[in-house]
């Protein structure tokens, strides 16, 4: 009997999420569904991730209905798949299990089949909940170990030699994930996912993980990588010539670069390798034609901007020299061949214009948005000059904070803090004097448990405790439900798909409820804009005569730490601003008065955007 390969297609949560921002609209979804409908995926990754924040946040449409538009439009022809982060859900809060549980309770009422839940510590705990209430719902709780290495920590002295100083022994074994895995089973895991969220597993290693999964556990196995680094096209192939039950894909005109390989590309390898697929590939390729419309009306996001080359391996031929590269590839999986498989696989890419290997994330061995976020950080505050230091501080970081393992939000943490410290040896201050509430909070204990205990004296240092303080769920509190005078004294949330959205996303979706409320009240009683927008107009309008505070970077406003009238000295935090996932202090440039807040608390602003006047 041949096997059977099973495929998870990722195009529309984590393929537009990798490479275009998560900016797909409604709209342009809505025009590739009818193809999805023949195309029989497995799965379809349409939800979860950053989808429900972005989509309110910058696109003004309601998660929920993506969600449920979706279902009613491919129907069960492929199960619908959300991404969840455990206990954080969506958001990055830990939440009461009545919350967990009305979640999934909706999420699969409005059409989701599969819930993915990882946990960014891989501690097992943080993932009971959900899988318990997706069960209890009847959906499929897919739990992800959530890949990731050991730090490469500098290199010892002749003199720490004789002084008999080691390195931390590995801690991110086979043994390890493979742990983690059975633990999951024991809860009533329904399969298990190998998440590589950073696309650094190498074909040599998923080479190992696949058949020591196979063997001890009961339930399918799923593969997930991105191709960043180089090593994604490769490394499915292994899993998949190793016995993997499932693999995610991104079609073509998706695929690649920072998504993961393209279903194109592995349709080739299993016609070879005698491998089902049961995909529709005529229909994939109507697929593909939209998208590459969709792709080129999401230009400003386009993270490459490079466009593989035109294919559809049904009607076109590929040329003897491409041809042999496939079967080269395949040998060298087969024999375990590393270095011959990734040249193949190199090969095929650059024959299709997929994104050459990011070399950069390859030898600095992060994940390619941790670092491209460290960038974007250090280009936003001017000190481009010390990235190569931060980068040089991640394993000590790191290894302070438990090991977490560099995965959203953990990863961020670290990048975070591994600038702050940067930033502190550059103004000749030590390490860890300026520490985010997220790195205090981890180190805490607040997101569980870390792979290895923090020692408890730098906990007394950074959140003074030298005990672990978990994350006290019963001390939670909703948010705040107020009635709207702006739109006739209806509540902020409606119901409970709408309560849910404001426990997950306190800010985005209290602007994006507040906004649909009043626009709904306008539009029935046609009255003119409310006062508080003129007062907002108004004030924009007058001229700015004192110094400015501006953003450094782009993100949102969580909250200002200061008011009107409130003196301020240089070098004093004034705002805290909401961006790439982490919370960074702003502070003034200026020592004097605050004469006004020029923006709102929740506001989304760009680089360089005023955002406090002061009278020096």
């Amino acid at each position: 009997m041949a096997q059977k390969l099973l495929i998870r297609d990722l195009t529309l949560r984590d393929g537009q999420q990798s490479s275009f921002a998560t900016r797909m609209t409604q709209q342009q979804i809505d025009r590739v569904l009818p193809y999805y409908k023949n195309a029989n995926f497995y799965a379809m990754e349409v939800w979860g991730g950053a989808v429900p924040d972005s989509v309110m946040r910058y696109l003004n449409e309601n998660p929920w209905d993506r969600l449920e538009k979706i279902k009613a439009a491919v129907g069960n022809v492929s199960k619908l798949t959300a991404l969840s982060r455990g206990r954080n859900l969506f958001g990055y809060a830990p939440y009461t299990d009545e919350i967990i549980e009305g979640f999934c309770r909706n999420s699969i009422e409005s059409g989701l089949g599969i819930m993915r839940i990882f946990d960014a510590l891989n501690d097992v705990n943080n993932v009971k909940s959900t899988i318990k209430y997706v069960k209890k719902y009847n959906g499929i709780a897919d739990c992800a170990v959530c890949y990731t290495i050991d730090p490469k920590y500098p290199k010892l002295s002749f003199i720490d030699k004789l002084k008999g100083k080691k390195n931390p022994a590995p801690v991110f074994t086979n043994e390890y994930f493979l742990d983690k895995a059975k633990q999951m089973a024991a809860l009533g895991a329904d399969m298990v996912t190998i998440k590589d969220m950073s696309g650094l597993i190498q074909p040599s290693r998923i080479a190992e993980l696949i058949p020591l999964f196979k063997q001890h556990l009961s339930i399918p196995v799923d593969f997930h990588t991105h191709c960043t680094p180089g090593y994604g096209l490769g490394a499915v192939l292994m899993a998949i010539i190793k016995g993997v039950d499932i693999v995610d894909t991104n079609i073509w005109n998706f695929a690649g670069g920072t998504g993961a390989p393209a279903i194109e590309l592995i349709y080739i390898f299993c016609k070879k390798l005698g491998i089902e697929l049961d995909i529709n590939m005529e229909a994939v390729a109507q697929i593909n034609t939209e998208l590459y419309n969709i792709r080129k009306e999401l230009e400003a996001f386009d993270a490459s901007k490079q466009f593989p080359n035109p294919f559809n391996p049904v009607t076109d031929t590929l040329p003897d020299h491409i041809d042999k590269e496939f079967d080269k590839a395949i040998e060298a999986a087969k024999a375990n061949n590393e270095e011959a498989l990734l040249n193949a696989c190199h090969a095929i890419e650059a024959y299709f214009n997929f994104p050459k290997p990011n070399e950069l994330v390859k030898k600095a061995e992060v994940p390619g948005g941790m670092y491209s976020n460290m960038v974007a950080q250090l280009k936003q505050l001017n000190s481009m000059d010390i990235l190569e230091k931060a980068m040089e501080l991640i394993p000590t970081v790191r290894l302070a904070a438990g090991l977490p393992p560099l995965v959203t939000p953990t990863s961020q943490i670290v990048g975070a803090q591994a600038v702050n410290c940067a930033l502190d040896l550059k103004a000749g201050k030590p390490m860890y004097s300026n520490v985010s509430n997220q790195f205090v909070n981890l180190v805490k204990g607040e997101y569980g448990k870390t792979p290895v205990p923090v020692n408890p004296e730098f906990r007394l240092k950074i959140a003074g405790t030298r005990e672990e303080i978990p994350y006290d769920t019963s001390k939670y509190q909703m948010q705040p439900n107020p009635e709207l005078p702006e739109a006739g004294g209806v509540k902020l949330a409606a119901n409970e798909k709408e309560v849910l959205l404001l426990e997950l996303f306190p800010q985005v979706a209290k602007n994006f409820l507040t906004h649909q409320k009043v626009e709904a009240y306008q539009a029935q009683h046609k009255e003119e804009p409310q006062t508080e927008q003129k007062i907002a107009e108004e004030k924009k309008e007058d001229p700015i005569t004192g110094k400015t505070v501006k953003a450094p970077m782009p993100g949102s406003i969580l909250r200002f730490t200061v008011k009107p009238g409130d003196s301020v000295t240089k070098g004093q935090t004034v705002v805290i601003l909401e961006a790439m996932k982490m919370e960074n202090s702003i502070a003034s440039d200026y020592t004097g008065t605050v004469k006004r807040l020029l923006v709102n608390e929740g506001t989304t602003v760009q680089a360089d955007a005023p955002i406090i006047e002061i009278e020096a």
